[in-house]
């Protein structure tokens, strides 16, 4: 409906020489001066929808059927917005909150008041960083599972690496936070379940701009309710077997309870435990998952950089299998997945709605608006990034580090993920194991197109073949 009022999306990919261009929408060059229009173009592709003169440092505004929308793209200001006047911003969007309350009830993601001051702590104290190496061998292990089965695909069977990454990082958050094995028809189960959820949410809750402060609720189909509820008999089983004490005492939702046993004012019921457990699954797996998938591809176009990635993995590993104790040596790995970051960030929008009225730069910002701070745009913006539509790892080596505040795929301030650090290592390790033994090949003819739905994803995921290497 009205699709020939939405502008045909042109993606540009480039690779010459050892300069890699990976896929991104072109630039809008829809006429000005009609919100609507770019509303109902946000539907089809949010990340279609910037002008060249959007990648810049600055905030503006416009109103959209009488709603205001903040764009916001100087570190200055969302240091301002995500640390100084939290408080005030601390709100996810009513998009987001409507497009996942089905899926994860309160959990930490979509809270905020009372109770997202609650969980914050809990759930980041059971993911810190200094628990992340105790999750190693997991890591380790079930990253290694992957190779063997690998190891026994024909040569030249294409399978889809986004399906694989997925299955991958749903086996290791679920043994990480239950203490037990998903099994790789559960595994197979979250992804396509997932991946019909993310493509029946609309990407825009037209309920608030019409007026509603809290937007609509989402309809929930029947094709909806069949994923939420394999979603949630997935998740409330390894719940129920963790419980009835068939799960590893030293996992995550061990802690979740031990916590609560000790503070019941936390008021963590089972309800609550779900809600914590789905967040910390769902978060795991799909973003890990995204980050890999974006990682083979670049790889696959820029073998000047896989043959970096290779020689270090030579050179640190000398044929053994990589651990958790080797990733602070593999520069080249972990600059491949920090510059995939940059380039496409798992939730490539971070929005806010603010409580009250405030000022944001030179902007002031009526109570309720729409505040978007889109680590797409602020990732590829010239002045912060030199070549930003590149793919160039190099500029994560040699002790060099972004502009403070502006490179955020974690998001930042009191809201950064709590499993940052869990999902970082993860994902260079998982790489580190996967790249020894085998190049991931993306057919040369294949056209790549991101698409944002809740998180950053191929449309249509990422056929590849794999290509052994000498073990």
């Amino acid at each position: 409906m009205l699709s020939w009022l939405q502008q045909p999306v042109n993606f540009r990919e480039a690779v010459s020489g050892e300069t890699f261009e990976p896929a991104h929408a072109e630039y809008y060059s829809g006429p000005p001066g009609k919100p609507l229009k770019l509303l109902l173009q946000a539907r089809a592709d949010f990340l279609s929808i910037w002008r060249s003169t959007d990648y810049a440092e600055k905030v503006s505004q416009i109103r959209i059927l009488g709603r205001q929308v903040v764009l916001v793209n100087s570190p200055e200001l969302i240091r301002q917005v995500v640390v100084k006047r939290h408080e005030n911003f601390e709100r996810k969007s009513p998009q987001m909150r409507r497009a996942l309350e089905y899926l994860l009830g309160d959990g930490l993601f979509i809270s905020d008041g009372e109770t997202w001051k609650q969980r914050r702590g809990l759930v980041a104290d059971i993911v810190h960083m200094n628990r992340v190496p105790s999750f190693g061998p997991i890591m380790e292990t079930t990253a290694s599972e992957l190779v063997e089965r690998w190891s026994g695909i024909p040569e030249g069977q294409t399978i889809n690496v986004l399906h694989e990454m997925a299955g991958l990082t749903a086996e290791i958050i679920s043994r990480s936070v239950f203490g037990n094995q998903l099994g790789e028809d559960a595994a197979n189960a979250v992804t396509d379940s997932f991946t019909s959820y993310q493509s029946l949410i609309d990407s825009i809750n037209l309920g608030y701009f019409i007026g509603f402060d809290e937007g609509l609720p989402v309809l929930r189909t029947p094709s909806l309710r069949r994923s939420v509820k394999r979603l949630h008999g997935i998740i409330d089983k390894v719940v129920e077997d963790h419980l009835a004490g068939r799960g590893d005492h030293n996992s995550m939702v061990e802690l979740l309870i031990r916590r609560q046993q000790r503070s019941p004012e936390l008021k963590l019921d089972v309800v609550a435990l779900r809600n914590e457990a789905a967040t910390i699954f769902m978060a795991g797996h799909e973003t890990t998952a995204a980050t890999l998938t974006w990682a083979w591809y670049l790889l696959s176009r820029a073998p000047w950089v896989e043959r970096a990635v290779h020689a270090e993995l030579d050179r640190v590993c000398a044929g053994r299998v990589p651990t958790i104790d080797d990733v602070p040596q593999l520069e080249w790995c972990k600059a491949v997945i920090e510059e995939a970051l940059r380039l496409y960030p798992p939730v490539p929008i971070l929005a806010r709605q603010n409580k009250q009225a405030d000022t944001i730069g030179d902007v002031d910002v009526a109570p309720g608006s729409l505040i978007l701070i889109v680590p797409w745009l602020l990732h590829r913006t010239p002045s912060l990034f030199e070549a930003p539509h590149e793919f160039r790892p190099e500029r994560f080596m040699g002790g060099r580090r972004p502009t403070p505040y502006s490179y955020i795929p974690f998001a930042s301030g009191p809201r950064v993920c709590p499993g940052l650090h869990f999902g970082l290592t993860e994902a260079v390790l998982c790489l580190a194991i996967l790249a020894q033994r085998f190049r991931v090949r993306v057919a040369p003819d294949h056209k790549v197109e991101p698409m944002c739905r809740l998180t950053l994803r191929p449309r249509g995921g990422l056929p590849v073949t794999l290509e052994r290497r000498a073990a």
